[in-house]
């Protein structure tokens, strides 16, 4: 199967300072969406420049729908892309209003009922004929995606599209947004440092760290399945504690005892690895005897994580949900249910 885009050994740079390298991924079928995730700084927004055709490609290839149009010594003008990007920064015409900036290329008549939906379904609907310096940074940023949907582009850019906005109205948009992009099969490139929304948003989740694609695969198995430390430390949502290898499915830990489960890598009995443990790995039990001090407490409306010291330098968080009653507080013991297994063991060999 021919894919419908793809970046092929590709180098990318905004300055003489600053690279990523060795970039290869690709989209599969039209109307699939893709992230890019990664730290503030790291390139993100390069990479959407250069595919828009705003920066030249260092090395390699970009090709879409079967066209190069990018190379060392190809570089397709950005209006003969038919690819549309909707920045994070404002890129609205200051001296247009919100409704004439929407219309900018748009040909096409009988498209009006269905960009005044969209203004609808954006609440700009009352803002339509003010002018950018009038309205929030929030409320220019939907009135150039607006723009960008309507001109059906073969592939979509978006960088950072609902930063602007609070958590409440920034996932009701993100609903919307995924449901025009799968309804109109707008295959669509999401630059975001939000692994929630890109985990919402994607088929397939590429995570940039120090200057290299690190890992491309579904969301999923971006989070359970990490290729490396880097990536489960990026995502900042488990502990690495050190154990030993016992077999293909067991491991000892000091504290924590025995763990079973299914590996991910194969390791030699006796390997000493650090081993990843997430919020949901280890199950809470008031009657277990295997128990330790709880340092922190955090609430988050659906759950509870609680963290817990079982070593002098190792700590591990454990998720309850909150329909529960919970009156364990810090400095409590918090029981752990045993004997401990895991669907997902992830460790990598110690350095």
């Amino acid at each position: 199967m021919t894919e419908i885009f793809k970046i092929v050994d590709a180098t990318f740079s905004s300055s003489a300072k600053h690279s990523i390298n060795e970039v290869n991924l690709s989209i599969a079928r039209k109307g699939d969406i893709i992230s890019l995730l990664g730290p503030s700084g790291v390139g993100k927004t390069t990479i959407l420049r250069t595919i828009a055709g705003l920066e030249k490609l260092l090395k390699g290839e970009i090709w879409l729908n079967n066209k190069l149009i990018s190379s060392e010594t190809i570089n397709i003008a950005p209006e003969r892309r038919n690819i549309s990007l909707a920045f994070q920064n404002n890129c609205l015409f200051p001296h247009l209003d919100l409704k004439s900036n929407i219309l900018i290329g748009v040909k096409n008549k009988s498209k009006e009922k269905e960009i005044n939906q969209l203004i609808s379904n954006f609440y700009l609907t009352k803002l339509i004929y003010k002018y950018p310096h009038e309205v929030s940074s929030g409320e220019a940023q939907r009135a150039a995606l607006i723009r960008s949907i309507v001109n059906e582009p073969e592939l979509l850019l978006l960088d950072e599209p609902f930063s602007n906005l609070n958590k409440g109205l920034r996932e009701e948009l993100q609903e919307i947004l995924k449901t025009i992009l799968k309804k109109k099969k707008l295959t669509s490139i999401i630059v975001t440092h939000d692994y929630d929304e890109a985990f919402y948003f994607s088929d397939m989740c590429g995570v940039i760290i120090k200057n290299k694609l690190l890992q491309y695969s579904s969301p999923y198995h971006a989070y359970h399945h990490p290729n490396s430390p880097e990536i489960a430390n990026f995502f900042n949502k488990g502990e690495f504690v050190d154990a030993t290898v016992l077999s293909n499915s067991e491991l000892r830990h000091k504290s924590l005892g025995i763990i079973k489960g299914n590996f991910e890598y194969n390791f030699k009995r006796g390997t000493a690895v650090k081993l990843l443990l997430q919020p949901e790995d280890l199950i809470h039990s008031d009657r277990s005897n295997l128990k330790f001090k709880i340092i922190d407490r955090r609430f988050s409306g659906t759950n509870f994580i609680y963290t817990l010291t079982i070593s002098n330098n190792e700590r591990v968080p454990i998720l309850v949900h909150s329909h529960h009653s919970h009156t364990h507080k810090i400095g409590d013991k918090f029981g752990i249910k045993t004997p401990i297994y895991l669907k997902h063991v992830v460790c990598f060999k110690k350095d």
